[in-house]
């Protein structure tokens, strides 16, 4: 257990903007955050971002934060971590005041995304994969990875490209909800499945988005009705070919199980996840890795609508990575403000029965990190 305690969230529209830069987009979600918290004193800032240097030339994107926000001359970082990034700043962020050197810290996340060229995006995403490999010499993507392990799940299990769409769906439908959510176009289970294909048997709709948007939270050691029960980070495998099964994703796995101890719970404790679902496929296996169905068996709770809002289970009511939107930096963040407003009664997709706890889990590359927060009601 710790003792840190959320103050204040703030989250823009995800999407794509134009008119904003990336600068506009971060310091308007932490305004948001510190405007909910009371303006506090902030003793340090992390900012999540995986893509400012290479795509958009901005780093040092914590020092602005201050220096913008007038919060004097206190530590900054920016924290790097892949899709994961957003996760791990809010750890450090979690880590500094259980240290006793900080009392209250500014975490945020943002990425600029839209105004690069999909080739752009994807070479910069793939810094996110062991290059120097065989495999990234024989041209894997990340598509290509997921692709593969749906293709195996389905050999594996009774699983079908049909539960895919159907967890696709699920999150759309979500998203259409979620006034912040990038994309709340209806779609239907056969639009869904008739989708361009990606790679087999991934098609458009089973991957996240290009998406511009940032999430800010602030943390403090001073009481508050959401507490910080555990945070937990693990690394796994960078390449397909060190990985022992292709259905599971150890750091997934371990981040849950290191959760779950220091909170003193375990997953039929949880009320409501958002879980990192850069593909369909991605949701499929976190939802076995975590201990909420069994493995190899996920795909009977989505056609069982076990996972849907009004399920037992109830993942991704955000809408996801994939509807939401992915501003990689941001990600692990904005999972957190959803979660955050389910605890206070006052999210998009409410669910019913008051939750008491809420799991957040940020993956990173192929399955190299993933960040486990629970959040609880007090």
């Amino acid at each position: 257990m710790t003792n840190v305690y959320v103050h204040g969230v703030g989250m823009t529209q995800f999407g794509t903007f134009v008119d904003r830069t990336m600068k506009d987009l971060l310091l308007d979600a932490c305004i948001q955050a510190l405007n909910e918290a009371g303006n506090p004193k902030v003793d340090a800032v992390y900012v999540g971002n995986f893509m400012g240097g290479s795509i958009y030339n901005q780093e040092i994107l914590g020092a602005i934060v201050a220096n913008e926000l007038g919060l004097g001359f206190i530590p900054t970082a920016k924290v790097e971590g892949a899709c994961a990034s957003g996760g791990i700043a809010v750890r450090q962020g979690v880590l500094g005041i259980q240290s006793g050197e900080y009392e209250t810290v500014l975490v945020a996340g943002v990425e600029k995304m839209k105004h690069a060229s999909t080739a752009d995006v994807t070479q910069a995403i793939n810094a996110a994969m062991d290059n120097d490999s065989n495999e990234k010499r024989a041209g894997l993507t990340f598509p290509g990875f997921f692709g593969v392990l749906a293709n195996r799940y389905f050999y594996e299990t009774g699983a079908s490209k049909k539960h895919l769409a159907m967890v696709a769906l699920k999150n759309r439908e979500n998203a259409m909800q979620n006034p912040l959510a990038q994309f709340r176009k209806p779609a239907t289970l056969e639009e869904i499945m008739e989708a361009r294909m990606i790679t087999n048997p991934l098609g458009l709709f089973d991957c996240s988005p290009m998406t511009d948007g940032a999430a800010a939270i602030v943390l403090s050691s001073k009481k508050s009705p959401v507490h910080v029960r555990s945070s937990a980070q693990s690394s796994g495998p960078t390449q397909m070919q060190d990985a022992d099964d292709l259905l599971s994703i150890p750091a997934i796995k371990e981040s849950g199980r290191l959760a779950y101890e220091k909170a003193g719970v375990g997953p039929e404790d949880i009320d409501v996840v958002e879980i990192h679902d850069c593909f369909s496929m991605t949701e499929m296996l976190a939802i076995e890795e975590l201990g909420f169905f069994a493995k190899r068996e996920g795909w009977k709770a989505i056609e069982e609508g076990r996972t849907k809002v009004i399920g037992d289970k109830p993942v991704n009511t955000s809408g996801g990575l994939l509807s939401r939107g992915h501003p990689i930096g941001a990600t692990g963040i904005s999972q957190l403000y959803q979660l955050v407003h389910q605890l206070r009664g006052t999210a998009p997709n409410q669910v019913e029965g008051n939750p008491r706890l809420a799991l957040a889990q940020n993956l990173g590359g192929t399955g190299s990190y993933s960040v486990v927060h629970i959040l609880e009601r007090v």
